[in-house]
């Protein structure tokens, strides 16, 4: 298992939000506007324009009406944030998903030594970093990244991350390293998306559904997260089978994030219990803290931004190998949470949404 919701805002109370139903349409990918204005594709699918470098500006770009009260509340909430979540606190956080800790089964596709497959600690992107929250009192963490949206501030991650904590303290924390443990800054959460069924079916049932959407507020000088480090575009109806995918995570215990490149193939699940077909991917050091962390196709090593296709999560919420991880199918389910989550769907269908700020 690889945080759920809660925000650190004044007396903010916390919750979820989401979505109805759908099955895997065609793949798309849409450029959405002007480089990193990020916005849903066409009829066939919903995506976000990537911005790298492009999307990432340097300027003094600040949230769009951040003025007045509300700029005043929103730094206030991004300073709160980043006096709670010291260096100390967040270097002991623990890992959401402590079970991935277990060894690899027999029968799973393995990693070459040295080759595909094989997980190596490295600086980080500035599109991926911790998503930090409490639980129990205790802090805990697991991966997220950015993700575009035509409001700037969205992050994906893992939806049984964001389950059980407190409702008071959660916050994206982009490249985090104990070298540099902010060096974009610190995100106050403001919102959480989640659909409703994964919620009453659980984590097992619910596998497939295991994806959350996380809008953030500025930091606390009124700057955006997209406008800070960019995003990775979503895709969804995208298939199976990929040939070069990155995988990204901050496992536990380490001081750096972990990259590796392999194949994704088609894993289905023949568990009564928790039927579904998910991406699989064989990538050594993928340890608890991980859950969340992106599948990226297409990754771009000049914008260092790609198309994230999945998440760690969905089957055993992840795995229970770090040689091996799991995410949910991308497919219209994750294309009506993310129109929700950008404000692009009607509340028809039983959708609804829980403000947290």
């Amino acid at each position: 298992m690889r945080l759920r919701h809660a925000l650190l805002t004044a007396g903010a109370a916390l919750a979820a939000a989401v979505l109805a139903a759908g099955g895997p349409p065609a793949a798309s990918a849409a450029p959405g506007g002007p480089a990193g204005s990020g916005g849903p594709g066409g009829p066939a699918g919903a995506t976000a324009s990537a911005p790298g470098p492009a999307g990432a500006t340097t300027g003094g770009a600040t949230a769009a009406g951040a003025t007045g009260a509300a700029g005043a509340a929103a730094a206030l909430a991004a300073r709160e944030a980043a006096r709670f979540w010291t260096p100390e606190r967040m270097a002991g956080a623990l890992p959401v998903d402590p079970e991935r800790d277990g060894t690899a089964a027999p029968g799973r596709p393995g990693a070459r030594p040295g080759g595909a497959g094989t997980g190596r600690d490295f600086g980080g992107i500035p599109v991926v970093g911790r998503l930090f929250g409490v639980k129990k009192g205790g802090g805990y963490f697991c991966t997220a990244g950015a993700v575009a949206s035509p409001g700037r501030d969205l992050v994906l991650t893992a939806a049984h991350c964001l389950r059980g904590t407190d409702p008071k303290q959660i916050a994206f924390v982009p490249q985090y390293t104990a070298a540099r443990p902010r060096p974009h800054g610190t995100f106050p959460v403001r919102r959480i998306f989640v659909d409703p069924r994964y919620r009453s079916r659980g984590p097992v049932r619910g596998a497939p559904l295991d994806v959350a959407f996380v809008q953030v507020g500025p930091r606390a000088d009124g700057k955006l997260l997209q406008d800070v480090v960019g995003a990775n575009r979503l895709v969804t109806g995208a298939g199976y089978a990929h040939p070069a995918v990155r995988l990204i995570g901050h496992p536990a215990r380490a001081a750096r994030p972990r990259q590796c490149v392999n194949r994704t193939t088609r894993f289905t699940s023949t568990d009564k219990a928790g039927p579904g077909s998910f991406l699989r991917i064989a990538c050594t050091g993928y340890p608890g803290g991980t859950s969340g962390g992106p599948f990226l196709r297409r990754y771009d090593p000049r914008t260092r931004t790609g198309e994230v296709i999945g998440v760690i999560g969905g089957y055993q919420e992840g795995g229970d190998s770090p040689d091996t991880s799991y995410s949910p199918y991308f497919g219209a389910d994750v294309r009506a949470l993310y129109a929700r989550a950008t404000g692009r769907a009607g509340t028809a269908g039983g959708l609804r949404e829980e403000f947290v700020s």
